[in-house]
C-alpha cells in the first residue's frame, strides 16, 4: 500500500459518512465507493489506479478551481463532503505532503454563494425532545443569525414548516415532524444533557453565565443550541465562531401558522392547483437587497401579536408613503448595496475573497450616505457609523484587486513597506531579464534568442534550431523542443533565484496581510451587523411603501381589541393577475357579538378567494404591511387556522370526510378566542341535512 493510499484511508476512517475530496495537486480526487457515487451524480469519468497485482482502485477527479460548482450539486442532493486539503507546501516538503480535513460541507453549513439557495435563508436546525416540550435552535451560517427556543410539541411542526431548514440535527432515533425531504444528521450524544449544554455554550461564547442570552432557565433550548454549536464545531469550525450571538425567541410574541395554513394561503409556494400563480411573497416583494428580502420573508412567515411593535413597523412604512422623493432616492441607493450579512460572515469565517472585502466597503459607503440622507427620519433605524472599517479596507485592498488571492496584486501599494520593496525588486529583476535578453542577442548574434519561464525548468534561454551553430559553449542545454533548444546560464540562474525568491515572499506576505486585514475588519462585528440589519429594515419599509402606493393599499388600524372590520378588501395575489379594476372588493365584519360568517353561493363565485383574502389581510397587517382595502381595523389574532379542500388518506385508511373531521377537530382543540378560523367546504359529499 502506498503512503498516499494509507493517508487517504485514515481520513476516510474518520469521516465515514462523508464523501472525501482528497487534494492531489490541482485536482480533488475521490476513491472507491465515493468515486462511483460522484461519477454517477456529477457525470464524471470513472477511472482506476492499480493497487497491487489484482486490484484496481476506482477514481474520479474534479479540478480544484471548479470545486464549488461540483459541491453545489452534491449538497443540493443532501450529501456531506469532507474537503481534505494539502496543508504543507509540496515544493518544500520532503516525503509525503501533509493533508488535513479543513471543513465538512453539509446542506446546512454552506458559506459560498455558489452553494446557497439564492438570497433565501439557509437554516441549520437542531431539536432536542423533552416531556411535552422541545428545544429548537437554528442558525444561518452565512449571515450569523442564531436563535433558540423552548416550545410545545404542537408548535414544533409549525416552526419547522416556517423555517424549512436545509438540514436538521437531532438525537439518534428521535422522530421529528419535519417537512418531507429535509436531510438529517445525528446530534452529539451529550446534547440531551443540560449541564453539558450550558458549559458548551459558555465555552463557545467565552462567558461565565448565560442569563444575558435569555435561555439559562430553558434546559431544552440550551440543549438544542449546544447541538448546533457542537455540529458546527465538527463540520465548519470557522463558521461556528462567526455566529453573531444567541437570541432566545418567545413564541408568545408571534402568530402561529401551521404547515397546512402556510400551504393553503400560498405564502411562499404556489399550491398544486394554482400552478405558477404568484405567492404572497412575490406579490408584495419590492425589496432591493438580499438582506431586505430575507427580512420580508421572515416577517410574512412570523407576524407579530404585539400592537405596539406592529404599529412601529407601520409608522416606518407610512413615512416612506408620505415621502415619495426620499423613497425613490433610498431605493436607488439600496439597489447598489451587496449582501452585507453574507460578505461580513465570510470575512469573519476566514473564507472571504478580495472582492468580498471590496463589496463590503462599497455597501458600508452606501450605508453612510443613507445615514446622512435619513437623518431625522424618526420611525426609521439609523445605520451606525463604520468609518474605521471602511478606511481600513480602502487603505489595504487595491480597488482593482483580482477575484482570488492567489493571482496577486491584492494589497494596495503604500500599505506595507516590505511588500512595496519586494514588488520593486521583482519589477527591477524583470527589467534586468529584458536587458539580459537584449545583451545576449547582441553578443551571440542570435536574433531569435528569447528569455522565457515555465514552472518545471524556471527561467531559460530559447534558441531555434536554425541558429544552433551560434550557441556559446557555456550555455547548458535543459530541454529539446520540436523547433528549438532551451538553455540556462549561471547568470540567468542567479537572476531566477532573486526573482522567484521575491515573488514567493510577495505571495506569502500578501496572504498574511490579507488574513490580518480580515481579522481587523471582523473586530467591527457589532457596527457592521447593526448596519446590515438597519439597511434591511429600511429596505422592507421602503418596499412595502412602494407596493402601497402602486396598488392603493391603506394603513390598517391594529390594536388589542376584538373587532375585525375590512371595508372594500381585495385579495393581494388574485388582484395582481387580473386586469386593473377587475377585482370586486368585499367587506368583512367580525366581533365578539358576530363571531361567525357563513358564506354561500354558486360554484366559481369567489367564496374560497374571499376566505383566503380575509386571512391574508390579517396576516399582512400583523406583519407590519399596509393592506389591500379602503379601511381595515384588525384586533390582533394569535393563530390562523385553515381547512381548505380535502383528499382521501388511503394509506391511513381514512375517507375524505374522515380527514375533514380530524382536521376540524384539531382546529377546535387548539383555537383560542383570539384565533381566526377559515373553513372551506366542510362535509362535501354528505347529504344537505348531514352537511349543515
Amino acid at each position: 500500500m502506498t503512503p498516499i493510499r494509507r493517508q487517504y484511508l485514515e481520513v476516510k476512517r474518520r469521516y465515514p459518512r462523508a464523501i472525501v475530496f482528497f487534494r492531489l495537486g490541482d485536482f480533488y480526487e475521490t476513491f472507491d465507493d465515493d468515486a462511483k457515487l460522484c461519477a454517477r451524480e456529477l457525470d464524471l469519468v470513472l477511472t482506476s489506479r492499480p493497487l497491487g497485482k489484482h486490484l484496481r482502485v476506482p477514481m474520479a477527479g474534479i479540478p480544484a478551481h471548479a470545486v464549488n460548482t461540483y459541491l453545489a450539486r452534491l449538497i443540493a442532493r443532501g450529501y456531506h463532503v469532507a474537503i481534505c486539503d494539502q496543508v504543507s507546501d509540496p515544493a518544500t516538503t520532503k516525503g509525503l505532503v501533509e493533508r488535513q480535513v479543513t471543513r465538512v460541507v453539509t446542506p446546512g453549513t454552506v458559506l459560498a454563494d455558489e452553494l446557497l439557495r439564492g438570497p433565501a435563508a439557509n437554516y441549520l436546525a437542531a431539536v432536542v425532545p423533552g416531556s411535552g416540550e422541545w428545544g429548537l435552535a437554528y442558525a444561518e451560517v452565512s449571515t450569523g443569525e442564531f436563535v433558540t427556543a423552548q416550545i410545545g410539541a404542537d408548535e414544533l411542526a409549525a416552526e419547522l414548516a416556517r423555517l424549512r431548514p436545509a438540514e436538521l440535527v437531532a438525537p439518534e432515533g428521535v422522530e421529528v415532524p419535519a417537512p418531507e425531504g429535509v436531510p438529517r444528521a445525528v446530534a452529539d450524544a451529550r446534547a440531551t444533557d443540560p449541564e453539558w449544554a450550558a458549559e458548551r455554550l459558555k465555552e463557545h461564547f467565552g462567558v461565565a453565565a448565560l442569563e444575558a442570552y435569555g435561555c439559562a432557565h430553558l434546559p431544552l433550548a440550551l440543549c438544542a443550541a449546544a447541538a448546533v454549536v457542537a455540529y458546527l464545531g465538527e463540520t465548519q469550525p470557522a463558521a461556528a465562531g462567526a455566529l453573531s450571538g444567541l437570541r432566545t425567541a418567545d413564541p408568545c410574541h408571534t402568530m402561529t401558522l401551521d404547515a397546512q395554513t402556510r400551504r393553503h394561503l400560498e405564502l411562499f409556494e404556489p399550491g398544486r392547483e394554482t400552478g405558477q400563480r404568484p405567492t404572497l411573497l412575490t406579490a408584495v416583494d419590492r425589496t432591493r437587497t438580499a438582506m431586505g428580502l430575507r427580512l420580508l420573508r421572515q416577517r410574512l412567515g412570523q407576524p407579530l401579536r404585539d400592537p405596539i411593535a406592529i404599529n412601529r413597523r407601520l409608522d416606518a412604512v407610512e413615512w416612506f408613503v408620505r415621502e415619495g422623493l426620499a423613497r425613490t432616492q433610498v431605493r436607488e441607493a439600496l439597489a447598489r448595496v451587496p449582501d452585507l450579512e453574507r460578505l461580513f460572515n465570510r470575512t469573519v469565517s476566514g473564507v472571504a475573497t478580495p472582492r468580498d472585502l471590496l463589496g463590503l466597503r462599497r455597501g458600508l459607503e452606501e450605508a453612510a450616505a443613507l445615514r446622512h440622507a435619513l437623518a431625522g427620519a424618526a420611525p426609521l433605524p439609523c445605520p451606525p457609523g463604520c468609518d474605521e472599517a471602511m478606511a481600513l479596507i480602502a487603505a489595504a485592498i487595491d480597488a482593482e484587486a483580482p477575484p482570488t488571492l492567489e493571482r496577486g496584486g491584492v494589497i494596495r501599494p503604500g500599505f506595507h513597506a516590505e511588500l512595496d520593496e519586494l514588488r520593486a525588486l521583482a519589477r527591477d529583476s524583470r527589467r534586468v531579464l529584458a536587458e539580459l535578453e537584449r545583451a545576449e542577442r547582441e553578443r551571440t548574434g542570435i536574433r531569435s534568442l528569447k528569455v522565457g519561464y515555465n514552472r518545471v525548468f524556471g527561467y531559460y534561454i530559447e534558441v531555434s534550431h536554425a541558429h544552433q551553430a551560434l550557441v556559446p559553449a557555456h550555455y547548458q542545454r535543459r530541454q529539446t523542443l520540436t523547433g528549438a533548444e532551451r538553455y540556462v546560464t549561471p547568470e540567468l540562474k542567479e537572476h531566477e533565484a532573486r526573482i522567484l525568491g521575491a515573488e514567493e515572499r510577495i505571495a506569502a506576505l500578501e496572504a498574511e496581510l490579507f488574513r490580518q486585514v480580515c481579522a481587523q475588519v471582523a473586530a467591527y462585528a457589532r457596527p457592521i451587523r447593526e448596519t446590515a440589519a438597519a439597511l434591511a429594515e429600511i429596505d422592507v419599509a421602503a418596499a412595502l411603501a412602494e407596493v402601497a402606493v402602486e396598488r392603493g393599499y391603506t394603513r390598517p388600524q391594529v390594536d388589542a381589541g376584538d373587532r375585525l372590520v375590512i371595508r372594500e378588501g381585495r385579495h393581494p395575489v388574485v388582484e395582481q393577475v387580473l386586469p386593473p379594476g377587475a377585482f370586486v372588493a368585499n367587506d368583512t365584519e367580525l366581533s365578539t357579538e358576530q363571531q361567525i360568517v357563513v358564506l354561500t353561493g354558486p360554484n366559481m363565485a369567489g367564496k374560497s378567494t374571499y376566505l383566503r383574502q380575509v386571512a391574508l389581510i390579517v396576516l399582512l397587517a400583523q406583519a407590519g404591511c399596509f393592506v389591500p382595502a379602503a379601511e381595515a381595523h384588525i384586533g390582533v389574532v394569535d393563530r390562523i387556522f385553515t381547512r381548505i379542500g380535502a383528499q382521501d388518506d388511503l394509506a391511513g385508511g381514512q375517507s375524505t370526510f374522515m380527514v375533514e373531521m380530524v382536521e376540524t377537530a384539531h382546529i377546535l382543540h387548539h383555537a383560542t378566542p383570539r384565533s381566526l378560523v377559515i373553513l372551506d367546504e366542510i362535509g362535501r359529499g354528505t347529504s344537505t341535512y348531514d352537511g349543515i
